[in-house]
């Protein structure tokens, strides 16, 4: 595997480990517990929000695992779109970027298209 690759992969499940450990588990983005109650359930959010962070803490090792890595960007890609087309229409007001966080969205799944399906690829290839 090429350097960058390598690189990009380490960001990226540094991306997921910090918004699932720091953000969500910790507490330290009181924000995203704000965001799961209006969207889910304003009884349970902090559990659910713990819930959400520890699968971000479990994406971010399985990231780094390397263990069936196509799969993994498809459902990392799915669940960033799915997750911010419902917080862009549900509650805009209530992230870090506005209406403008669908736009650095969409820039980290290109980010995991382009390392996991052509940097990875690539690579393959020339070896």
């Amino acid at each position: 595997m090429n350097k960058i690759y390598k690189i990009l992969r380490c960001f990226i499940a540094a991306v997921w480990l910090i918004n699932g450990l720091i953000c969500k588990v910790l507490n330290f983005v009181p924000r995203h517990e704000e965001i799961v109650s209006r969207i889910l359930c304003h009884d349970h959010s902090r559990f659910l929000t713990i819930l959400i962070g520890f699968s971000e803490i479990i994406m971010a090792v399985w990231i780094l695992s390397g263990i069936k890595s196509k799969l993994n960007a498809v459902i990392q890609i799915i669940v960033i779109a799915l997750m911010n087309i419902l917080e862009f229409i549900v509650v805009p007001d209530l992230l870090l970027w506005g209406h403008y966080n669908s736009l650095f969205a969409f820039f980290f799944i290109l980010l995991i298209y382009f390392n996991e399906f052509h940097l990875k690829t690539k690579n393959s290839i020339s070896c």
